[in-house]
Order: C-alpha cells, then sequence, then structure tokens
C-alpha cells in the first residue's frame, strides 16, 4: 500500500472510531433507560445489571457501524477536499484508486466484522440475556421477599415486607391489590412465610386482616384471619424456560431450523426473513463506502459543491437503508419481497461502481442544490435575531452580577 494510500486510511479509522465510540455510547445508554426497571424493579445487583446491559452491544454495532463509517469517510475526503489535498493529489498524476483503495478495502473489512458479529456474537450476547431473564423471573419470590421496600409484582400490585427473620419467616407484610376495577383490596399481617403447595409458590399471612373497599359505593369491610394463603404462583416462572426468537438464533440453526420448534411452527416465514436479513445486511458497510465515494471522492471547487457532501451521502444512505429495512419487516409476512432485499444493496454497489469507474459523479441537480441552500440561508437569516437575543440578555445578565 502506498504511502498516500496509509495516509487516507489512517484518516478515515480515526474518524470512524471517534464517531462509532461516540454514537454506540449514546445508542447503548438509550437502550439501558428504556429498560431501567430491570434494575430498579428486579432486586438484581450492580454487576449483573451492568452485565445485563453490556450484551445489547454487539446488537447495536451492526446497526451504527454502516452510519459512522459513511460520516468518517465524507468527512474525511470533504476536509481534504477544503485542503486542497485532493487536487495535489489529482495533479500529481495519482489514479483515482489511491483514493479508493483504502477507502473500500476498511469499507470491507467492516463488513467481514459486521457479518461474524451479527450472526455469531449477536445470538449468544442475546441467548444469554434470555437467559438472565428467565432466571431473574424464575427467582422472584426471593426479589420480593427484601426488607422495607415495595416491590411491583405486576400492574396495580404491590408487596412490601417489613421484616425478614434468620429462620426465613417474614415479619410484616403489606399487599396492594387493585387488579380489579370495581374493588380496592389490602392485605395486613403481622407475620408469615413462603411455601410451596404442589410445585406453586404461596404466600402465608398470619394474623392479619383484609380491607376490601367497593370503588363505585366507597364502603369498605374488614375481614380478619389467622391465616391466609396467597398465590404468587402465577407471577412467576417456575420452569424458567427461556423463549428463543429467529433474532436469537445463530446463522446455521436458520438454515436448518428444528421442525419441533414452536416459533418456527408458528412462524416460519419470520426464519427464512431473518435468514436473509443476515446475509444482506454486513454488506451495508460497503454499500454506504460506495456512496461516500461516488459524492466526496472527487475534487471539487466550493461552486461545485453547493450542498455538503456528508449532507447528501448520509440522507442517500439512511434512504437505502430504510428501504432495505421496509423489505426486510415485509418479507417476515411475504417471502416475495427476498429477492429485493438482496437488490437493493447490490443494485446500489452496481450503481455506484459505474459511476466511480467511468468517471461520472452523482450530486444533486442545481436546481435542488440551490433551493436547499437558499432554505438553509433563510433559516439561518430568521434565527439570527432570536440568536442574538438570547446571546445579548445572557451578557447583560452577566454584567449586572
Amino acid at each position: 500500500m502506498k504511502l498516500i494510500e496509509r495516509y487516507i486510511l489512517r484518516r478515515v479509522g480515526i474518524m470512524f472510531l471517534a464517531v462509532f465510540c461516540a454514537a454506540i455510547g449514546i445508542t447503548w445508554t438509550v437502550q439501558v433507560l428504556q429498560r431501567i426497571n430491570f434494575l430498579t424493579s428486579s432486586g438484581q445487583s450492580l454487576a449483573t445489571a451492568i452485565q445485563f446491559f453490556s450484551l445489547f452491544i454487539p446488537s447495536v454495532i451492526p446497526l451504527v457501524m454502516p452510519f459512522a463509517l459513511v460520516i468518517a469517510i465524507t468527512q474525511t475526503l470533504s476536509t481534504m477536499n477544503q485542503d486542497s489535498e485532493l487536487v495535489v493529489i489529482n495533479a500529481s498524476g495519482s489514479p483515482r484508486t489511491a483514493v479508493i483503495r483504502p477507502v473500500l478495502l476498511f469499507a470491507a473489512m467492516l463488513a467481514v466484522i459486521s457479518f461474524l458479529i451479527a450472526n455469531f456474537v449477536d445470538p449468544y450476547a442475546r441467548y444469554n440475556m434470555r437467559s438472565m431473564l428467565a432466571n431473574a423471573s424464575a427467582d422472584l419470590i426471593n426479589v420480593v421477599v427484601q426488607e422495607g421496600s415495595f416491590r411491583k409484582l405486576s400492574d396495580n400490585l404491590y408487596v412490601q415486607i417489613a421484616e425478614r427473620k434468620s429462620d426465613g419467616s417474614i415479619g410484616g407484610m403489606f399487599i396492594a391489590d387493585s387488579r380489579d376495577a370495581n374493588t380496592d383490596l389490602v392485605y395486613y399481617a403481622l407475620d408469615g412465610a413462603i411455601a410451596n403447595n404442589n410445585g406453586n409458590d404461596v404466600l402465608l399471612m398470619n394474623n392479619g386482616e383484609i380491607q376490601r373497599r367497593d370503588v363505585k359505593t366507597g364502603s369498605v369491610s374488614i375481614i380478619k384471619f389467622d391465616q391466609y394463603a396467597f398465590d404468587l404462583s402465577q407471577f412467576t416462572d417456575t420452569g424458567g424456560d427461556m423463549v428463543l426468537y429467529a433474532k436469537d438464533r445463530h446463522l446455521s440453526y436458520l438454515i436448518n431450523p428444528d421442525k419441533n420448534d414452536p416459533i418456527f411452527q408458528t412462524r416460519p416465514l419470520q426464519y427464512r426473513a431473518e435468514l436473509h436479513k443476515r446475509l444482506t445486511n454486513w454488506l451495508y458497510p460497503f454499500v454506504f463506502a460506495m456512496i461516500a465515494l461516488v459524492l466526496a471522492g472527487d475534487a471539487r471547487s466550493h461552486r461545485e459543491a453547493r450542498v455538503s457532501a456528508s449532507f447528501s451521502a448520509i440522507s442517500l444512505s439512511l434512504i437505502v437503508y430504510w428501504a432495505g429495512y421496509f423489505v426486510s419487516d415485509r418479507a417476515e409476512k411475504n417471502l416475495s419481497y427476498v429477492p429485493v432485499m438482496y437488490l437493493i444493496p447490490l443494485g446500489v454497489i452496481a450503481v455506484c461502481l459505474y459511476a466511480l469507474f467511468s468517471g461520472r459523479s452523482l450530486s444533486l441537480p442545481t436546481s435542488w442544490s440551490d433551493k436547499i441552500q437558499d432554505i438553509t440561508e433563510q433559516l439561518i437569516a430568521r434565527l439570527r435575531p432570536l440568536y442574538e437575543r438570547f446571546a445579548g440578555k445572557k451578557n447583560t445578565s452577566g454584567g449586572q452580577s
């Protein structure tokens, strides 16, 4: 590899890592916040929660990688164009492949990594995630019987334990049950214990009372008891069984699924669609690299490049990815969409290869480019007074203080 090719590869690689790490961090944080209930309501330790949330990362990598790559390539080549580096490379007699070759090699490497993660690492992570969820569900009783905190068993059903004694018994219990829209139930007990009755978990309450309130009339009746059994088995997965879906399976399983798999029996098209999705999604890093090269790989003057190459490349990449996602989603109900799943990435690659090696450049029509530029300038002109007013107020308040 020539010096200029190593230079371009190094710049693209550094930019890719910066964008990729930032995107992974943001996406992972969003996933954690969406599932924060696993940490707050399941009673798991911090180490278990971190292990659980880290299993989301492999599923995020193939999604983020193509977009991080197209941003890295367009930003690098646009910067090199503004600094006249691409002009110097062309003027020195270097072939166009001096820019194309390192970018495509890097994209091909990322495509292979994406394939390996999506088909081997991610299914393994998903399996472990399902296992942790099943174990947490099966161990719900031990989670519930914790001192001094309310635990949500289901919608409108809460349990609170005052004390857990050394012999395993429970001192002081409170249960609020509002699952019935017409009746509110409140259970109090001085002590109790967890028992197993024919394989079902039961909360035995001793020396307590039940307050029954009619929601419509507001009347309250109180029933005292010496012993009462509250069934908890409906809120636990006693077997700890895992349900594995098509996304949780390895590539070899998708190619030859078990005919006795209950999910496969009810949703066979979902397995076929997932298989073809695995065989096409890994191409998108290469597809997006081709788009970036076509839109930002040539030396252009500022007059020619009215619209940012990064904006054009990212917009086109989003359209292509959305089209692929739409078709793969439709393929779960109709296998006639499967050929289109291959046609989209391969078609884009073919068009980009033709544009690259025929010397053609793809860009928005001049009228569209001018229109977008005018809209952008008008928007900036409208927002500038607001910014100046805000900045003026901030400076004034700062001076007064």
